[in-house]
Protein backbone atom coordinates (compact mmCIF):
# COMPACT_ATOMS: atom_id res chain seq x y z
CA UNK A 1 0.00 0.00 0.00
CA UNK A 2 1.40 3.39 -0.98
CA UNK A 3 1.43 6.35 1.39
CA UNK A 4 -1.13 8.09 -0.83
CA UNK A 5 -3.47 5.12 -0.49
CA UNK A 6 -3.00 5.06 3.27
CA UNK A 7 -3.68 8.77 3.77
CA UNK A 8 -6.96 8.75 1.87
CA UNK A 9 -8.50 5.84 3.77
CA UNK A 10 -10.08 8.16 6.36
CA UNK A 11 -10.17 11.90 7.03
CA UNK A 12 -8.52 11.57 10.45
CA UNK A 13 -5.47 9.59 11.54
CA UNK A 14 -5.53 9.01 15.31
CA UNK A 15 -2.21 9.97 16.91
CA UNK A 16 -1.87 7.49 19.77
CA UNK A 17 0.33 7.61 22.86
CA UNK A 18 -0.20 4.23 24.55
CA UNK A 19 1.33 3.57 27.97
CA UNK A 20 -0.05 0.05 28.56
CA UNK A 21 0.16 -2.69 25.93
CA UNK A 22 -3.07 -4.15 27.32
CA UNK A 23 -4.90 -1.13 25.91
CA UNK A 24 -3.51 -1.45 22.38
CA UNK A 25 -5.83 -4.04 20.86
CA UNK A 26 -9.14 -2.84 22.35
CA UNK A 27 -8.20 0.75 21.45
CA UNK A 28 -7.38 -0.23 17.89
CA UNK A 29 -10.60 -2.21 17.54
CA UNK A 30 -12.65 0.68 18.92
CA UNK A 31 -11.15 3.12 16.41
CA UNK A 32 -11.56 0.76 13.46
CA UNK A 33 -15.17 0.08 14.49
CA UNK A 34 -15.76 3.83 14.30
CA UNK A 35 -14.33 4.07 10.79
CA UNK A 36 -10.75 5.15 11.46
CA UNK A 37 -8.57 2.33 10.17
CA UNK A 38 -5.20 4.12 9.87
CA UNK A 39 -3.55 4.19 13.29
CA UNK A 40 -0.37 6.07 14.20
CA UNK A 41 1.24 4.67 17.35
CA UNK A 42 3.89 7.12 18.50
CA UNK A 43 7.31 6.00 19.69
CA UNK A 44 6.87 8.05 22.87
CA UNK A 45 6.44 5.24 25.40
CA UNK A 46 8.33 2.12 26.40
CA UNK A 47 5.32 0.05 25.34
CA UNK A 48 5.10 1.47 21.79
CA UNK A 49 6.83 -1.35 19.92
CA UNK A 50 4.79 -4.03 21.70
CA UNK A 51 1.60 -2.06 21.05
CA UNK A 52 2.39 -1.85 17.34
CA UNK A 53 3.03 -5.57 17.11
CA UNK A 54 -0.18 -6.39 18.99
CA UNK A 55 -2.28 -4.12 16.80
CA UNK A 56 -0.80 -5.50 13.58
CA UNK A 57 -1.45 -9.05 14.72
CA UNK A 58 -4.88 -8.66 16.31
CA UNK A 59 -6.76 -5.61 15.02
CA UNK A 60 -8.51 -6.68 11.84
CA UNK A 61 -8.75 -3.96 9.21
CA UNK A 62 -6.16 -1.70 10.82
CA UNK A 63 -3.30 -0.07 8.92
CA UNK A 64 -0.72 0.50 11.63
CA UNK A 65 2.15 2.94 11.47
CA UNK A 66 4.74 4.41 13.82
CA UNK A 67 4.89 8.07 14.78
CA UNK A 68 7.57 10.27 16.37
CA UNK A 69 10.19 8.64 14.13
CA UNK A 70 13.17 10.97 14.40
CA UNK A 71 16.10 9.07 12.88
CA UNK A 72 16.99 6.38 10.37
CA UNK A 73 17.27 3.65 13.00
CA UNK A 74 13.71 4.28 14.17
CA UNK A 75 12.44 4.12 10.59
CA UNK A 76 14.15 0.77 10.19
CA UNK A 77 12.75 -0.42 13.53
CA UNK A 78 9.25 0.44 12.33
CA UNK A 79 9.85 -1.51 9.13
CA UNK A 80 11.09 -4.50 11.13
CA UNK A 81 7.94 -4.37 13.29
CA UNK A 82 5.81 -4.58 10.16
CA UNK A 83 4.51 -1.00 10.09
CA UNK A 84 2.74 0.15 6.93
CA UNK A 85 4.05 3.71 7.30
CA UNK A 86 6.04 6.05 9.52
CA UNK A 87 5.55 9.68 10.57
CA UNK A 88 8.20 12.16 11.67
CA UNK A 89 7.75 15.57 13.31
CA UNK A 90 10.43 16.95 10.97
CA UNK A 91 12.78 16.18 8.12
CA UNK A 92 15.28 13.44 8.96
CA UNK A 93 18.71 14.25 7.60
CA UNK A 94 19.68 11.92 4.77
CA UNK A 95 16.29 10.21 4.51
CA UNK A 96 14.50 10.09 1.19
CA UNK A 97 11.05 9.08 0.03
CA UNK A 98 12.30 5.65 -0.97
CA UNK A 99 13.23 3.58 2.05
CA UNK A 100 12.37 0.51 4.10
CA UNK A 101 8.86 1.83 4.86
CA UNK A 102 6.94 4.89 3.61
CA UNK A 103 7.73 8.05 5.59
CA UNK A 104 5.54 11.12 6.11
CA UNK A 105 8.02 13.84 7.14
CA UNK A 106 7.06 16.93 9.06
CA UNK A 107 7.68 20.46 7.82
CA UNK A 108 7.07 23.85 9.41
CA UNK A 109 8.49 26.27 6.82
CA UNK A 110 8.72 26.81 3.08
CA UNK A 111 12.47 26.12 3.24
CA UNK A 112 11.83 22.73 4.86
CA UNK A 113 9.20 22.00 2.24
CA UNK A 114 11.68 22.76 -0.55
CA UNK A 115 14.23 20.45 1.11
CA UNK A 116 11.64 17.69 1.43
CA UNK A 117 10.65 17.96 -2.22
CA UNK A 118 14.33 17.76 -3.19
CA UNK A 119 14.55 14.50 -1.20
CA UNK A 120 11.72 13.02 -3.26
CA UNK A 121 8.83 13.58 -0.88
CA UNK A 122 5.48 14.98 -2.01
CA UNK A 123 3.42 14.09 1.06
CA UNK A 124 4.09 16.02 4.27
CA UNK A 125 2.91 16.50 7.81
CA UNK A 126 2.47 20.21 8.61
CA UNK A 127 3.57 20.35 12.24
CA UNK A 128 2.70 21.85 14.60
CA UNK A 129 -0.09 23.08 12.36
CA UNK A 130 -1.74 25.44 14.82
CA UNK A 131 1.55 27.24 15.52
CA UNK A 132 3.09 27.44 12.04
CA UNK A 133 0.19 29.05 10.22
CA UNK A 134 -2.60 26.48 10.09
CA UNK A 135 -4.98 26.74 7.16
CA UNK A 136 -3.46 30.05 6.12
CA UNK A 137 -0.05 28.45 5.61
CA UNK A 138 -1.55 25.56 3.64
CA UNK A 139 -3.41 27.97 1.37
CA UNK A 140 -0.19 29.92 0.82
CA UNK A 141 1.76 26.77 -0.07
CA UNK A 142 -0.77 25.60 -2.65
CA UNK A 143 0.28 27.87 -5.52
CA UNK A 144 4.10 27.66 -5.32
CA UNK A 145 4.08 23.98 -4.30
CA UNK A 146 1.17 22.38 -6.25
CA UNK A 147 2.71 18.90 -6.00
CA UNK A 148 2.78 18.94 -2.18
CA UNK A 149 -0.07 17.44 -0.18
CA UNK A 150 -0.48 17.43 3.55
CA UNK A 151 -1.64 15.76 6.73
CA UNK A 152 -1.64 18.69 9.18
CA UNK A 153 -1.18 17.70 12.82
CA UNK A 154 -0.92 19.69 16.03
CA UNK A 155 -3.83 21.60 17.49
CA UNK A 156 -6.35 19.80 15.27
CA UNK A 157 -9.67 19.03 16.94
CA UNK A 158 -13.26 18.19 16.16
CA UNK A 159 -13.92 21.94 16.12
CA UNK A 160 -11.46 22.84 13.33
CA UNK A 161 -10.70 19.61 11.45
CA UNK A 162 -13.29 20.24 8.73
CA UNK A 163 -11.68 23.62 8.01
CA UNK A 164 -8.42 21.84 7.18
CA UNK A 165 -10.09 19.00 5.30
CA UNK A 166 -11.83 21.47 2.97
CA UNK A 167 -8.46 22.52 1.49
CA UNK A 168 -7.54 20.83 -1.81
CA UNK A 169 -3.95 20.11 -0.73
CA UNK A 170 -5.02 18.35 2.50
CA UNK A 171 -5.61 14.60 2.30
CA UNK A 172 -6.32 14.03 5.99
CA UNK A 173 -5.51 15.39 9.43
CA UNK A 174 -3.82 13.85 12.44
CA UNK A 175 -5.25 14.23 15.91
CA UNK A 176 -5.38 12.77 19.39
CA UNK A 177 -8.86 13.94 20.35
CA UNK A 178 -10.43 10.69 19.14
CA UNK A 179 -8.63 8.72 21.86
CA UNK A 180 -8.68 10.84 25.04
CA UNK A 181 -6.24 9.67 27.69
CA UNK A 182 -8.96 9.29 30.32
CA UNK A 183 -11.08 7.15 28.01
CA UNK A 184 -8.13 4.91 27.17
CA UNK A 185 -7.10 4.56 30.81
CA UNK A 186 -10.66 3.81 31.85
CA UNK A 187 -11.31 1.38 29.00
CA UNK A 188 -14.23 3.43 27.68
CA UNK A 189 -14.06 1.90 24.21
CA UNK A 190 -17.65 2.83 23.35
CA UNK A 191 -16.80 6.50 23.81
CA UNK A 192 -13.75 6.15 21.57
CA UNK A 193 -15.79 4.39 18.89
CA UNK A 194 -18.33 7.23 19.05
CA UNK A 195 -15.60 9.87 18.69
CA UNK A 196 -14.05 7.92 15.82
CA UNK A 197 -17.40 7.68 14.05
CA UNK A 198 -17.88 11.44 14.36
CA UNK A 199 -14.35 12.05 13.03
CA UNK A 200 -14.81 9.64 10.14
CA UNK A 201 -17.82 11.62 8.94
CA UNK A 202 -16.28 15.08 9.32
CA UNK A 203 -15.80 15.82 5.64
CA UNK A 204 -15.43 14.13 2.29
CA UNK A 205 -11.82 13.56 1.31
CA UNK A 206 -10.72 16.07 -1.35
CA UNK A 207 -9.38 14.78 -4.63
CA UNK A 208 -5.63 14.83 -5.11
CA UNK A 209 -4.33 17.71 -7.26
CA UNK A 210 -4.02 16.86 -10.93
CA UNK A 211 -0.73 17.16 -12.75
CA UNK A 212 -0.12 19.61 -15.52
Amino acid sequence: MTLDEILIRAPVIPVLVIEDVAHAVPLGRALVAGGLSVLEVTFRTAAAADCIQAMIAEVEGAVVGAGTVINRAMRQQAADLGCAFTVSPGLIEGERADGPVPLLPGIATASELIAGLAAGFELFKLFPANIVGGTGALKAYQSPFPQARFCPTGGISAANAAEYLALPNVLCVGGSWVAPADAVKGGDWDRITRLAREAASLAPRPAAPTEG
